[in-house]
């Protein structure tokens, strides 16, 4: 008897404080490392710090003062992994959204750079609060690599 690829997920609390993000950032790479390609986990360390960071800044927190953070990966045929990460929160006055930012404006990018590096993100609502998801589909559309200027 064989089996195939299995879904895996993870869960973690972490403060509502800044801390927290690193934190998360911290376990992801710990849990996921050997599991996606490198260039993969990077991209999903960067997504998850702009998440947990604006849930840190802008939402109130859950019972308990802490973030939720969890990530799935889902097998897909072919090789490779759907994986989604999702950070809860306390929700705030108003839902996340993509805001323009002058080029010497210290914030405003964050999920501008979700967008860029996931393949779709979204939002979901409950009684408890606010879910904000990230999906990175490996059938995805393809996002040009980025090249340090030299």
């Amino acid at each position: 008897m064989t089996s195939g690829p299995v879904e895996r997920s993870w869960c973690v609390v972490v403060p509502h404080h800044p801390t927290g993000a690193r934190l998360a950032r911290h376990r992801l790479a710990d849990e996921l490392t050997g599991l996606v390609p490198t260039v993969l986990l990077a991209d999903l360390v960067a997504v998850l710090a702009e998440l947990v960071g604006n849930a840190i800044r802008h939402a109130d927190p859950l019972p308990g003062r802490v973030v939720r953070v969890a990530w799935r990966l889902s097998p897909v045929p072919g090789d490779g992994h759907l994986v989604q990460l999702r950070v809860t929160d306390g929700g705030a006055g108003t839902g996340p959204r993509m805001r323009a930012a002058s080029p010497d404006a210290v914030d405003g990018r964050g999920l501008h750079i979700v967008s860029g590096l996931a393949t779709r993100w979204g939002v979901d609502r409950d009684g408890l609060g606010q879910s904000v998801w990230a999906e990175f589909d490996p059938a995805g559309t393809p996002r040009p690599d980025l090249v340090a200027a030299g």
